[in-house]
Parts: structure tokens; C-alpha cells; sequence
């Protein structure tokens, strides 16, 4: 049986309970709870526009001191893999060519990297902020925050979307000692988590998710 009759399935044998609710709460709570059983936990995307398009993926850190400690290449490649997975249709432009042109030639927006590789959208990431260490270099926590742009590079590069990232924080609820791990393995973690933060803004994700994250620094 599949999913989608498995869970119409599940919707007829909770009407009971759904009619009961209704009747003691009233219908809003009823019909929220009947749209909980139909579509789940999944948040929708913010920007749609990604689908049925070639789309480049560019990081760039916007202080010294992020490219002296820099993961844009690593963070694009996630988010990269990311939109190709659960974005409908999508061709996301190889990160080795994109990395081609910004190791190579001296850019400044993000639009010139879409024209490079023929691509009719951009996702660019300025990169304001990234950390791994809390209190020196004795514990991991990574902070990070960004600004998310979307370019349409069929429309002159008009920009078509923006986002101001919260700031991320992981582990949220306790830092890591150093000890127990390599820093290339944590800061891979890291980057992951983060490219998640900035994947889930164009494709339906789970909204509860990040609870299941909050317990990480407890369970290495």
C-alpha cells in the first residue's frame, strides 16, 4: 500500500476522535487537527522558483578573517546536493565549475558566476559570520550567519529573493569539548548543519526537526 493511501487510511479511522474534538473544542481545533493528519509536520518552502531551472550555488565569506578560515567552497557543495535532492527538477551547475570561475577571475556579484556557467538562477550566500570554537579553542559550539540571495539571471540578474538567516547555533544547549573529536570532523558537522538552515528556505522540510538537534551535544 502506499504512503498516500496509508494515511487516508489513518485520516478514516481518526474521524471519530476528530468529531469528538470537534464537539468538545469546537470545529477550528478540529480542523487544525485534521490538517496535522493530512500533511504532517512539514514547513513549505519560502521561494518556490528554484524548480524546473539551472541553478548555481555560490558561498562567499564577507571578512578577512572568514578567508583565512574558509568553508564557502564545502557550504555551497552541501547546499548544492541538498537542492538537487528535494527541489522537483532542478540542475544544480557542478560546484567544481563554479569554483573554476571565482578561484580564477575577480567578481562582484553573483549574477557574473550565473552568465559563467549558463545558469538561469543563482543562489548566492554572503557569509557573514562562522565559528566553531566557544571559550578559546577548549570547546565546539559553531555560530554562523548569512544573507541569502536569489538571482535570475533569464531576467538580467534581478534579484528575486532575500533572506536574512537567524543566527545558527550548534550544538544550541552545550558546547563540546575539543577532545572529543577532530576539528575537520566537527567543522564538516557544522557546515552540514548550516547548509540545512539555508536548503530548507526552497523546499518543504520537517518543522520539528531541530528539536532532534538540540539533544546532539549531549549524544556524541
Amino acid at each position: 500500500m502506499d504512503r498516500l493511501s496509508l494515511r487516508h487510511g489513518y485520516l478514516l479511522l481518526a474521524l471519530p476522535i476528530l468529531l469528538l474534538i470537534g464537539s468538545v473544542l469546537g470545529c477550528r481545533t478540529a480542523a487544525l487537527t485534521a490538517a496535522y493528519l493530512i500533511k504532517g509536520t512539514n514547513v513549505d518552502a519560502k521561494f518556490e522558483g528554484l524548480r524546473e531551472n539551472r541553478v548555481a550555488v555560490v558561498c562567499r565569506p564577507v571578512s578577512a578573517i572568514l578567508f583565512r578560515h574558509d568553508v564557502s567552497g564545502d557550504l555551497a557543495r552541501e547546499i548544492g546536493e541538498l537542492l538537487q535532492r528535494n527541489v522537483r527538477e532542478i540542475e544544480v551547475v557542478d560546484n567544481a565549475k563554479v569554483r573554476e570561475f571565482t578561484d580564477e577571475t575577480a567578481w562582484d556579484e553573483f549574477s557574473e558566476i550565473g552568465e559563467y556557467v549558463e545558469a538561469d538562477m543563482v543562489v548566492g550566500i554572503d557569509l557573514e559570520d562562522f565559528s566553531i570554537f566557544n571559550q578559546g579553542q577548549s570547546l565546539y559550539q559553531g555560530r554562523a550567519s548569512a544573507t541569502i540571495w536569489v538571482y535570475d539571471c533569464t531576467e538580467g540578474g534581478a534579484d528575486v529573493y532575500k533572506a536574512e538567516l537567524p543566527e545558527t547555533l550548534y550544538p544550541p544547549n552545550a558546547a563540546i569539548p575539543a577532545m572529543e573529536m577532530p576539528e575537520t570532523r566537527f567543522r564538516s558537522r557544522f557546515v552540514r548543519v548550516l547548509a540545512d538552515q539555508i536548503g530548507r528556505h526552497f523546499y518543504p522540510h520537517d518543522g520539528y526537526s531541530d528539536f532532534a538537534r538540540d539533544t546532539e551535544g549531549l549524544q556524541r
